[in-house]
């Protein structure tokens, strides 16, 4: 009896077959059933990222980590377990029975894990397109844990720095020891909880490196930082909650991390699809690190060697010390304040009458700032005078107010960039001779000579343009702005032919121009018929013409020429989101990926107008029609007709003439007048769930059943999750987690009560990271009938509502 080969083969391959998918399990996730063992990876679905066993510098230990997958050397991105390797030749990562995922050695003790789950029993582990490791809940799919929360050395996009001041939690970034050794080494980054906070590098117990309090957009300790819109840094704190949130997004689509070395350089790169390029370093030099020149000194950047100077009013402590390079000791008062002198019995010289204040500028603003809510530079300056303590004052575009009332340290003078610090000093030290006086003296009467003269010329100036100028349009509003003329306008439409026509609005028509320069532009022209549009006209000028942001559309300039009034736009080639999203062939042209990033783009507008903006705007007119695409398809939020600008500390107002766009109005605008920025919020999650679905708010009606589309959002989001909600056109392309969040995000914003909608900075917050969402209430559901007129008028009979109809360009 004889054995075939043939036979053998038969029996092994479905063996053979299944031990090749095991050991490849890329695509696969870890749990008790699926151990992953040395010698094993697990991949992210896209192949970018990859986790498994690795031992820096072909070391006998053994550790867990992510690195990025198809670049070689190996870029390690996350360790587990930092502080304790593996050191036998089996080991095993696995889940347990309480919800964690642990490391096993060879004989089965537990070496390093997450921590426990008091709510699951089942779970499993993954590792997802952004880096981020997380073990998933069963039942659930709720995040149990996840390594973004628990970094190493490097931050990915979208994961993030933070802190909580009720919890006491921090997460920060540590250093390893070495190149090749990944535990804890002594530089660690983190977020302070100061108002507003800043990046600090700690070696050991000291501040080595800090980067100044954060201006809305930059760091103001960094000149270099990207200070537009289009920077991927993003900084949020929530005062109250006593919260803060440190992130940053992926520029385009190449791979970027941000890396704390063992030397304590922190390092920004991206991948050029060859190597690694390095964008920025800190520090660069020696002026970049903590209190270089001690209190009351500075340094002096680009200086060889290293150039410490006392600021004005002050004198080295320790001159001997100082001349030959000591300088770390500061500098002290040459003059006493005249407000110590009457408490204070040191035999130093003191000024007679007030302090003053000297102005330093292009410097990168000291340690120990606090935030004061003085609305302006003069009130500023008052309130630290008023404090004998308070020793410099800074009103910083993008932050406000910051006093000092302890030594001035670590402070920075740059050869451009930085801000203007207000230093306190003796009167005495800024008296100059007579001579001074008298010059300045001239110089005040010269400057009167010159106002005087500039407010004639301005007369004569209103003077002559008195009829152009009706209804309210006042010149000084819109000081800035450029002025077309009416022939140029003319000369770009093909005088407004209806060829270049591309839309018309509540406004009036929108037409396509070319400029002599070959610019293309939009020209929005007021219609003698629109009973709303002079108001408007002037609303949107005195507003988007402050307004500077990537995801807000460009005011390039107006015409005014006698009764016409016109808005020049820059011109936007894709239209308005509408003109996809409800067209059953565009739409296929914006799938998942492009739509989530218009909902982060408006977001971020918004956030713009609501927090980070020189003006506190509420927009008022959020829908899809109001949204542009540029030639990248990236949103920008257009049509501030309707828009209302609200003072400091306000966050509401009510009005007795309600505008707006039936759907997208909140329940207590549309029926008492009130709005907020929380008004924006709701209809912000209106246009997020039809940028999901690909349905209108006003005409969606599931299956002849005459719900609404928030009510079919809710019911499909109890059943499902939300994730059947996406447009089914494009549901090849969708990754299920974000759409779910999405939509889970869009029904917290529409939320009935004003109250339970989160902030915009607490929306790019959801949209931006993974953590775990609150659950939304139950929202109110309009009534929708077929007959729109007739909604209109039982809500014009309540409360004196109008309608706009403003189409998108």
């Amino acid at each position: 009896m004889g054995i075939h080969w043939r036979d053998i083969g038969i029996v092994l391959f479905p063996f053979f077959l299944w031990l090749s998918l095991f050991l490849n399990c890329g695509y696969a996730a870890i749990s008790r059933d699926t151990p992953l063992s040395l010698g094993q990876t697990l991949s992210s679905p896209s192949g970018t990222y990859e986790l498994g066993f690795f031992s820096p510098n072909n070391s006998q230990n053994q550790y867990i980590g992510i690195w990025f997958k198809k670049i070689t050397p190996r870029v390690v991105v996350w360790v587990a377990n930092r502080e304790k390797p593996i050191t036998t030749h089996l080991a095993n990562l696995t889940t347990s029975g309480n919800g964690s995922l642990i490391l096993l050695d060879s004989r089965n003790n537990v070496v390093w894990s997450t921590k426990e789950s008091s709510t699951s029993n089942k779970c499993h582990a993954k590792l997802l397109d952004t880096g981020n490791l997380v073990v998933v809940d069963d039942v659930s799919g709720s995040f149990l844990w996840q390594s973004f929360e628990n970094l190493g050395d490097t931050m990915l996009p979208l994961s993030s720095l933070t802190y909580n001041i009720a919890t006491k939690e921090k997460r920060v970034l540590t250093s390893w020891k070495s190149d090749t050794d990944p535990s804890p080494g002594e530089f660690v980054v983190q977020l302070t909880s100061q108002v507003p906070a800043q990046i600090v590098t700690m070696k050991g117990a000291r501040v080595y490196k800090r980067s100044g309090p954060w201006a809305k957009t930059v760091f103001t300790g960094i000149p270099k930082m990207d200070g537009s819109y289009a920077s991927p840094f993003s900084l949020f704190q929530d005062i109250e909650s006593g919260t803060g949130s440190f992130s940053y997004l992926q520029r385009n689509s190449g791979l970027t991390r941000v890396i704390i070395t063992s030397e304590g350089y922190l390092k920004t790169f991206h991948y050029n699809g060859t190597g690694w390029v390095l964008d920025f370093v800190t520090p660069e030099n020696s002026c970049d690190l903590y209190g270089t020149c001690g209190p009351y000194g500075m340094c002096v950047e680009k200086s060889t060697p290293t150039k410490c100077e006392c600021i004005k009013g002050f004198v080295p402590k320790f001159k001997e010390e100082w001349k030959r390079g000591n300088m770390s000791s500061g500098c002290v008062r040459h003059t006493e304040l005249s407000c110590q002198a009457t408490t204070n019995s040191s035999p130093k010289r003191h000024g007679k009458g007030l302090d003053s204040f000297y102005r330093l500028a292009n410097v990168k603003p000291p340690a120990f700032y606090e935030y004061a809510s003085f609305v302006d530079e003069d009130q500023c300056q008052e309130g630290c005078l008023k404090n004998c303590s308070c020793t410099a004052f800074a009103y910083i575009t993008g932050i406000g107010c910051l006093l000092w009332n302890q030594e001035l340290i670590d402070t920075v003078r740059y050869s451009s960039g930085g801000e203007s610090l207000s230093v306190r000093v003796a009167s005495s030290e800024l008296v100059g001779s007579r001579t001074t006086k008298i010059i300045a003296g001239s110089i005040c009467l010269s400057i009167f000579v010159i106002l005087v003269f500039a407010s004639y010329v301005y007369w004569r100036y209103r003077a002559k343009q008195k009829d152009s100028w009706k209804n309210g349009l006042e010149q000084q509003e819109i000081s800035g702005l450029t002025f077309f003329d009416m022939n140029t306008i003319r000369a770009a439409t093909n005088n407004f032919n209806v060829s270049n026509k591309l839309g018309q609005g509540g406004f009036g028509p929108v037409y396509k121009g070319i400029t002599s320069d070959k610019k293309e532009i939009a020209v929005k022209r007021l219609s003698s018929s629109s009973g709303q549009g002079t108001e408007e006209f002037m609303n949107e000028i005195k507003l988007i013409s402050k307004l500077q942001h990537r995801n807000l559309v460009r005011l390039l300039g107006c015409c005014i020429d006698g009764e016409e009034k016109l808005l020049i736009y820059e011109f936007m080639v894709n239209k308005s989101l509408d003109s996809f999203l409800f067209d059953t062939t565009l739409k296929l042209e914006i799938d998942w990926p492009k739509r989530f990033n218009i909902i982060q783009g408006v977001a971020r507008g918004l956030l713009y107008l609501h927090r980070d903006s020189c003006l506190k705007v509420i927009h008022r007119d959020m829908k899809v029609s109001n949204i542009l695409l540029d030639v990248n398809m990236d949103p920008k939020i257009s049509d501030f007709g309707l828009a209302r600008m609200v003072q400091g500390t306000q966050h509401q107002d009510s009005t007795r003439r309600v505008v707006g766009t039936i759907g997208y109005m909140s329940p207590e605008y549309a029926w008492t007048g009130m709005f907020s920025e929380k008004s924006d919020i709701y209809a912000f999650g209106v246009l997020q769930l039809e940028i999901i679905t690909g349905m209108k708010i006003s005409s969606f009606n599931c299956g002849g059943q005459g719900k609404t589309l928030l009510e079919y959002a809710w019911e499909t989001w109890l059943e499902t999750g939300g994730v059947d909600l996406l447009d089914q056109a494009i549901a090849s392309s969708c990754s299920p987690d974000e759409v779910a969040r999405c939509v889970q995000i869009g029904l917290l914003c529409i939320q009935q009560q004003a109250v339970d909608r989160p902030n915009i900075a607490q929306v790019v917050s959801m949209i931006t990271t993974t953590t775990e969402l609150p659950r939304p209430k139950q929202p109110v559901f309009a009534v929708q009938t077929q007959d729109q007129e007739s909604t209109v008028s039982v809500l014009e009979s309540v409360n004196h509502m109008t309608q706009t109809a403003i189409h998108g360009r």
